[in-house]
């Protein structure tokens, strides 16, 4: 399916992500495993999504005394999680990018319109003038992740300065965004089969939140 998208990246399906994917998928991994391994992929996710911002060539001299043509990132990122599994990946960014701005905001359906509604909102002063990755670890039907990107918009944000990072989407919810958003990209380690009539992702892992916070019933 990535194939077919231009804007959707998949991680290279490497036997290494392939074994993690395995582990947090199963059932019976402790908690204390599923947060190790989770944080593992998030991180493969964040230096994958760097490679889709923009650069500018730059030089500079070697301990050697030797020029050395590189390239340096042009303009400024931050993160926005989605709460509060999104939250889960913080860390992985900050490990990447150091004192990098995160956001937070909070999306949960209306129980009278059954839409997606803003409860929370809370977003660096200048995002309007940064990269954004967006931070879901789970992609089912779009609902929350596309509300989020009208909420960034509106903030000033634009759409091609948006990264969506997830570990696992639906094929019907990526395809969604990507069809409303035509200069969105999205960033995922696997794409599972579909999902059942009650909106879980097919095979899935459970819910993402519960199972790396501990809530779990």
């Amino acid at each position: 399916m990535a194939a077919e998208h231009p804007r959707l990246h998949q991680l290279p399906q490497t036997n290494q992500l392939k074994a993690l994917m395995t582990i947090i998928r199963d059932k019976n991994t402790a908690r204390g495993d599923f947060v190790f391994y989770s944080d593992r992929v998030i991180r493969l996710l964040v230096e994958e999504g760097l490679n889709y911002l923009p650069v500018v060539h730059k030089e500079v001299i070697t301990p050697m005394g030797i020029p050395f043509k590189g390239v340096s990132f042009e303009g400024r990122i931050c993160g926005v999680s989605i709460m509060r599994a999104g939250e889960s990946m913080e860390q992985g960014l900050r490990d990447v990018c150091t004192s990098v701005r995160i956001g937070k905001v909070l999306i949960q359906r209306d129980e009278r319109t059954a839409q997606p509604k803003l409860y929370y909102s809370k977003l660096p002063k200048d995002i309007a003038n940064r990269w954004v990755l967006l931070l879901d670890p789970m992609l089912a039907t779009g609902g929350s992740a596309m509300k989020c990107i009208e909420v960034l918009m509106e903030a000033g944000v634009q759409e091609e300065r948006i990264l969506f990072v997830n570990l696992i989407c639906a094929p019907e919810g990526a395809l969604k965004m990507l069809e409303r958003f035509h200069k969105l990209q999205i960033i995922t380690a696997e794409i599972d089969e579909s999902m059942d009539s009650n909106k879980f992702i097919l095979p899935g892992l459970g819910d993402f939140g519960d199972r790396y916070f501990g809530t779990e019933d």
